[in-house]
C-alpha cells in the first residue's frame, strides 16, 4: 500500500480540509486498499514525522520537493513566484468575469497548461481550488470610489501584479501574510488588506475591521499540489484515480468557497459589519486604472492573457 501525506500549510484550516476530506473519500472508493491517505496540520507532522521539530508552511514547497511528503494545497501566486510565472498571470484584476468563466478556464486547457507548467520542477500540478473566491478588503476605512484608495496603506499578496494592481489605483500596497492583517490593522501598520470572505471570520478580521469592501478584483487561488518523484513512482492506473479525485474535489471545493461568501455576508449583516461594494461606474475606473498593470506584463505572459479572456 503506498502512503499519501497530504499536510494542511494554511490558515484558516477549514478551508483546506474540505479538499482533502473529498480527495480521501473518492480514493478510498476507487482504490481500496492501495493508497494510505494521511492528512495533517504542520504541527500535526512535525511531530509524527519530524521528530517534533517545527515546520513552517515556508518549507512546505522543501519537504514535497525532497519527497518528505507526498500531497498539499498551495497560493498559486507561491507557485508563480517559486517555479512558474505563467501562474502570475492569475493574480491580473478584472481577469474573470465571474465563476463560470473561472471555472472554463482553470478546469480546460489553459489550467492543463498552467499545472503541466510545474512538472518541470519537483512539484506536479494537478487542479485549482479557490480557497476563498474572489479577492474583498477588510478594513477600518470604506472604500466608495476609486479616489478613495489614494494613499491608503493595504496588505497586499507576494504577487508583482498584485502590488502594481493596488498602486495603480494610488494605494500604498505592504507585503505581508494573509494571517497579519488583523494584528498590523490593531497596530495601525495598515488599514486593511487583501483577503477573501472565508477568511473574514476564520481569521478574525472581523475584531479589527468593521468594514468589506467587496471589490472583486482579481481570485484568490490555490492548487492542488504532489510531489513529483512520487508522481513519477505511480503506475497510470492509480494516477488516473489520484488525478480524477483531484479534479472532483477542487469542483466542490470551489462551489462551497462560494456558498461561504453568502453566509458571511448574513453574518456581517447581523453582526453590524457594512459591506461596500462599487458602483458600475467606479468598477469600470477600477478596470481604466488597471489597464497599465496589463501592458507592463504583456510580454511576460504572451498571448496568454487573450486567451484566458476570449474563453467562453
Amino acid at each position: 500500500m503506498r502512503k499519501i501525506r497530504w499536510v494542511l500549510a494554511h490558515e484558516p484550516i477549514e478551508l483546506f480540509l474540505r479538499a482533502a476530506k473529498r480527495f480521501t473519500q473518492e480514493v478510498n472508493e476507487r482504490a481500496a486498499g492501495r493508497l494510505d491517505i494521511e492528512y495533517m496540520t504542520l504541527s500535526e507532522y512535525a511531530e509524527r514525522y519530524n521528530g517534533g521539530k517545527k515546520v513552517t508552511k515556508h518549507e512546505l514547497l522543501d519537504l514535497m520537493e525532497s519527497g518528505a511528503i507526498e500531497m498539499s494545497q498551495m497560493y498559486t501566486t507561491w507557485l508563480g513566484e517559486r517555479y512558474s510565472k505563467d501562474m502570475r498571470v492569475l493574480d491580473l484584476p478584472f481577469l474573470f468575469r465571474d465563476h463560470d468563466h473561472a471555472a472554463a478556464v482553470l478546469d480546460g486547457e489553459i489550467g492543463e497548461c498552467l499545472l503541466d507548467g510545474l512538472s518541470k520542477t519537483g512539484v506536479k500540478g494537478l487542479a485549482f481550488t479557490y480557497s476563498g473566491g474572489f479577492r474583498m478588503i477588510p478594513a477600518v476605512k470604506a472604500i466608495n470610489s476609486v479616489a478613495d484608495f489614494e494613499g491608503l496603506r493595504l496588505r497586499s499578496n507576494r504577487s508583482p501584479v498584485a502590488i502594481d494592481t493596488l498602486k495603480a489605483v494610488g494605494a500604498d500596497p505592504v507585503v505581508m501574510e494573509l494571517e497579519d492583517i488583523s494584528g498590523a490593522v490593531q497596530s495601525g501598520e495598515i488599514v486593511g488588506g487583501e483577503s477573501t470572505y472565508p477568511r473574514f471570520y476564520g481569521l478574525k478580521q472581523n475584531e479589527v475591521c468593521d468594514v468589506i469592501n467587496d471589490t472583486g478584483h482579481s481570485l484568490f487561488l490555490t492548487s492542488i499540489i504532489t510531489s513529483q518523484k512520487f508522481w513519477d513512482s505511480l503506475e497510470p492506473g492509480l494516477q488516473a484515480i489520484i488525478r480524477m479525485a483531484a479534479s472532483n474535489a477542487a469542483r466542490s471545493e470551489r462551489v462551497e468557497s462560494v456558498e461561504d461568501i453568502a453566509l458571511v455576508q448574513q453574518r456581517c449583516s447581523k453582526e453590524g459589519i457594512e459591506v461596500v461594494k462599487l458602483s458600475a461606474d467606479e468598477v469600470e475606473k477600477f478596470k481604466a486604472a488597471t489597464v497599465p498593470v496589463y501592458t507592463k506584463y504583456e510580454r511576460e505572459f504572451g498571448g496568454l492573457v487573450a486567451r484566458i479572456q476570449q474563453t467562453q
